[in-house]
């Protein structure tokens, strides 16, 4: 079987050191700008949805080492999430080694770019399925300029091939896929990815939206102390009468 790997020239390691790992390729993203706005609202709403799970590892843009000693041999995807793993290996590590967390990640998410994209379909696709990622989902801001769709999600079969997750559109016409992986409905909005989740009938929230919700909790949560605070003064009032 052909291994894929990445086009980036590895950091050659210290000699007489042990294997270094380095932890970006040292390259620009000529794609960077347009990319960094939904990948900073995609990674931290997934990092939201599973902070309860001390198991549970989300992040992206990282490398993912999937063949121990041999530096070529790894990845970086736009996101992931692992469950399930010890996530102190993956911290003291500050990279993804597939041999030391002992599985690959279940979930991994890629944002379509010019640069990308090509690679993403083919080659990506190739080296993802090899490795054992459960789920791969493709998002196309554009709405499919790149990946000829505007989200496309597949899961690993037992024959080691990806097969394709139905998408279709929602009520309000958005194309939408169910992740069994995330449990998560993922969904293209008007060029942004958003994720709803059907055991709570909500839509997951970037940074900007949770800081929103949390400032109206707290400001309602203050009415509802004044006003009680405005009954229980009235009520000594009317007993001191």
């Amino acid at each position: 079987m052909t291994t894929v790997t990445q086009t980036a020239p590895p950091a050659p390691p210290l000699a007489g050191a042990a294997t270094f790992y380095p932890e970006t390729d040292g390259e620009p993203l000529p794609d960077g700008e347009r990319q960094a706005p939904l990948y900073q609202e995609i990674v931290p709403a997934l990092a939201m949805q599973y902070r309860g799970q001390p198991r549970t590892r989300v992040n992206g843009n990282t490398f993912i080492y999937y063949a121990e000693n041999d530096l070529n041999l790894r990845v970086s995807p736009d996101c992931y999430v692992a469950f399930d793993v010890d996530v102190d290996i993956i911290e003291t590590h500050n990279s993804y080694r597939i041999w030391a967390v002992g599985k690959p990640p279940d979930f991994v998410l890629e944002i379509a770019s010019e640069s990308t994209a090509q690679y993403d379909i083919t080659e990506k696709r190739r080296l993802y399925a090899q490795i054992g990622i459960r789920e791969y989902w493709r998002f196309d801001a554009t709405g499919g300029d790149f990946y000829h769709a505007p989200l496309v999600g597949e899961y690993l079969g037992a024959d080691g091939e990806y097969h394709r997750i139905a998408v279709a559109p929602d009520a309000a016409g958005r194309p939408c896929g169910y992740s069994p992986t995330l449990g998560l409905l993922l969904c293209w909005d008007n060029s942004r990815l958003r994720f709803y989740d059907p055991s709570t009938g909500e839509w997951l929230r970037n940074f900007a939206e949770e800081r929103a919700y949390a400032a109206a909790e707290r400001a309602a949560r203050a009415a509802a102390e004044a006003r009680v605070a405005e009954l229980e003064a009235e009520l000594r009032r009317l007993r001191g009468n």
